[in-house]
């Protein structure tokens, strides 16, 4: 029997969250399916809902080749539907078509990208649509991260337009999608501005050619965000702090530059709209907003953003359009650059797991299942 190894994430009914390496039959494509050999998927903050889920990381152990946490009492209610089930984690990766369907065998050898979940596996069998296939010379390693990063980057970008707002605020915007969405703007003619919170960020935002960058760890954060937004004019950001005042934060002066140009005073705040999408949660706090109306009118809004939705929303020949931009440019404005490379096994020591937990900008993993 051909064996896939493959990483599962198990919440039981006794309380406990178990990460471990499970075995099952090499998967047999369809007509219409390709077998991919997965050999480059990293492991990205979207990720880690799956993987350490309700997890208390502080009780972290290795029990009988498992890792396991204690899931809080608190937490239990809402992991019903997946109570006792091993879920493979890994929402993308790219490999080797090893095998292919009837229908599918122009793809037979072919380095491709895929994002359709359990990809922290050896072998991956899904429908050869949904394949993203590379220029020649691509390997696996340059197009592991083809399609969370590259797209969520186009995603903004594209709901700008369709919003109709002009220019962008970003935070967390040294991590590779930030640095993504700094090349795209650059080449697409919009104007950014970059939250970061260590110098170090600015500095590397600077390498690559980003103008306005703002420091939330400095005294007068406020006062230079107010100034980037009052010179750019954006009022859309994404936030992908998803806790705390970060999004307040940037309502507030996205009101403030907006004043700035008020011919009359309103009691309501400005008349132009001020959109802030949460689409990350690298804070796990709640969302803190000041007097909102004292603060930034009435006139604003505060959301998530999930990237499926959109790609549903633009229609197959968006997305088509936007996967060539990706595969054509893989290795310059959508490279992804890695800290660590391991192996299955080495994914899962207690050295790992807590690096994870931290969800670090800079600090990015790749998997190679059969390495």
């Amino acid at each position: 029997m051909n064996i896939n190894k493959q990483i599962t994430s198990t919440v039981t009914d006794q309380g406990k969250l178990e990460i471990a390496i499970t075995e099952s039959e090499r998967p047999v494509p369809g007509d219409n399916e390709v077998l991919i050999e997965v050999q480059a998927t990293p492991i990205n903050p979207s990720d880690l809902g799956l993987l350490l889920g309700p997890g208390d990381i502080n009780t972290l152990k290795v029990e009988d080749s498992k890792i396991t946490m204690d899931v809080p009492a608190a937490s239990m209610g809402a992991m019903q539907p997946r109570l006792n089930i091993p879920m493979p984690v890994g929402n993308e990766g790219s490999g080797v078509v090893i095998e292919a369907g009837a229908n599918a065998q122009e793809l037979m050898g072919k380095v491709v990208s895929v994002v359709g979940g359990g990809m922290y596996s050896q072998y991956r069998c899904l429908p050869a649509a949904s394949c993203i296939v590379m220029n020649e010379g691509t390997e696996p390693r340059d197009c592991a991260s083809s399609f969370v990063n590259p797209l969520t980057a186009l995603a903004m970008v594209e709901t700008m337009k369709m919003e109709g707002h002009t220019a962008l605020v970003h935070t967390a915007a040294a991590s590779n999608l930030g640095q993504m969405l700094v090349k795209i703007c650059a080449d697409d003619g919009v104007q950014l501005v970059n939250i970061v919170r260590k110098q170090e960020h600015v500095e590397l935002l600077k390498s690559i050619g980003a103008e306005f960058i703002c420091n939330s760890s400095d005294d007068d954060f406020m006062d230079q965000l107010t100034l980037a937004i009052t010179k750019t004019k954006a009022t859309l950001g994404f936030d992908a702090t998803g806790g705390g005042e970060l999004s307040g934060q940037i309502l507030t002066c996205m009101e403030l530059a907006a004043r700035k140009n008020a011919t009359e005073y309103s009691p309501y705040g400005s008349t132009e709209h001020k959109q802030v999408y949460i689409y990350g949660a690298l804070n796990d706090s709640s969302v803190t907003l000041p007097n909102a109306v004292r603060t930034f009118g009435m006139y604003w809004g505060i959301g998530g953003f999930l990237l499926t939705p959109f790609l549903g929303k633009v229609g197959f020949e968006k997305v088509g359009e936007l996967q060539a931009r990706v595969a054509n440019e893989i290795k310059t404005t959508f490279a992804s650059s890695y800290t660590q490379e391991v192996s299955l096994k080495e994914a899962l020591t207690l050295e790992s797991l807590m690096v994870y937990a931290k969800q670090a900008t800079g600090e990015k993993f790749l998997i190679n299942p059969n390495g």
